[in-house]
């Protein structure tokens, strides 16, 4: 953990007495969602649980659940022996798959976690397929086999395994719908086919053209939205995995960036150990509704519960704080706060040297210390790993180009 006063940072327009800098790299989280074909985002994160009385064991899974949302990963392998038995060994088996995922999604770009998760996925899905073979009326074994083939799918879709993802699509379906016919008051299926019911209709042409050739059913933009609203409103257990899907419906499709945030801002409420909603919180001021002194604010008080331990992750949520309040702020204030991050050489999140080199690239730039910005655009360059969604390299090639 890196030390020392408040970060400032660096570079742009003045707004009030911060000067603002046009982004560097967009938003990690976001930016890997958001060019997605639609019909494979309608794959993503099934619910695990249910208020529904087929459920069994629900109040010991729950807190399992709640502690995945805390970003809390360590405490998850005692609560899940905790609640194993009474629940099922599969809903638990689930519940550790959910775990790895919210690993990966905390720092989407980075494939450290990619091995753990994909050998446990699999065994779940097959111990799942052997419920539903041995108890076919079981609709909680089709749930959870819903549940998943959707946390493969989504994994699949940041991985740009499109196809493979929209294969797992008509099962996801499938599955759920079965569940409902054995149990219509599982409430919270409805946020897995309001998800593809809402992309499948939002898809862009390419993306319908996957869907008829795998036979694929067709979408309702209205019905999905209205689906996911139910599960947010009248499920049992499942309101942040609605909240989460609902943000990026509304960020990206219904372009309603306010309402995505009060959706962060109340899963921030009610997981403040997790720094990943308190961040995307800031990108979505900085970036969709340019509000900077907001997301400085936010930055801000990420750093601060970094400093007065209330958060978990505590190494990725300062990096991540200390970027965000050096793009937001003065360029001769953001230079030494980008300088000891490449000193400190952190290990996460991704890429977190080579985004900080950039930073002090643009920074230099418009200080017009034109040779210096661009050793720091070559830095940045040698700096970014072999396989970089985030593109720093080809940022800084392009800042290179620009300079005279």
């Amino acid at each position: 953990m890196i030390d020392g006063a408040r970060v400032r940072g660096c570079d742009g327009a003045r707004v009030g007495s911060t000067r603002i800098a046009a982004p560097t790299v967009a938003p990690s989280h976001h930016r890997s969602l958001a060019p997605v074909p639609a019909l494979i985002l309608a794959l993503i994160a099934l619910p695990l649980e249910s208020r529904a009385q087929g459920l069994t064991a629900a109040p010991q899974l729950s807190r399992v659940y709640s502690a995945i949302f805390d970003a809390d990963f360590d405490a998850v392998p005692r609560l899940i022996a905790e609640a194993c038995p009474p629940a099922p060994a599969e809903a638990c088996q689930l519940l550790g798959v959910a775990s790895a995922w919210w690993q990966i999604q905390v720092d989407p770009s980075t494939r450290t976690h990619d091995a753990a998760f994909n050998t446990r996925v699999e065994a779940a899905i097959a111990a799942l397929e052997a419920w539903t073979r041995r108890e076919p009326q079981r609709a909680e074994a089709w749930f959870y086999l819903g549940g998943a083939l959707g946390a493969r799918a989504q994994w699949r879709v940041l991985r740009g395994e499109r196809l493979a993802a929209a294969r797992d699509g008509g099962r996801i379906k499938d599955a759920l719908e079965r569940a409902l016919s054995l149990d219509p008051s599982l409430d919270d299926a409805y946020i897995g086919l309001g998800l593809y019911h809402y992309y499948a209709a939002v898809a862009p042409a390419a993306a319908r053209v996957l869907r008829r050739l795998l036979f694929l059913p067709g979408g309702d933009r209205a019905r999905g939205l209205a689906e996911v609203l139910r599960t947010r409103n009248t499920g049992g257990l499942l309101r942040d995995d609605a909240d989460y899907q609902l943000h990026l419906m509304y960020l990206w499709y219904e372009k309603q960036p306010p309402r995505a945030l009060e959706l962060l801002i109340e899963l921030d409420q009610r997981h403040p150990r997790n720094p990943h909603f308190l961040q995307l919180r800031a990108e979505i001021q900085d970036y969709q509704l340019r509000d900077f002194d907001a997301s400085r604010r936010s930055y801000e008080t990420l750093l601060r519960r970094v400093q007065e331990r209330r958060i978990n992750l505590p190494a990725l949520a300062e990096i991540h704080a200390r970027l965000g309040i050096a793009r937001l702020a003065l360029p001769e204030d953001a230079l030494p706060e980008l300088h000891r991050i490449i000193e400190a050489r952190p290990a996460t999140p991704f890429g977190a040297v080579a985004q900080a080199q950039l930073q002090v690239g643009r920074t230099l730039e418009r200080l017009a210390r034109r040779d210096e910005a661009r050793a720091a655009y070559r830095r940045a360059i040698a700096e970014s790993p072999p396989d970089d969604p985030l593109k720093i390299a080809a940022a800084a090639r392009a800042a290179i180009r620009t300079l005279r």
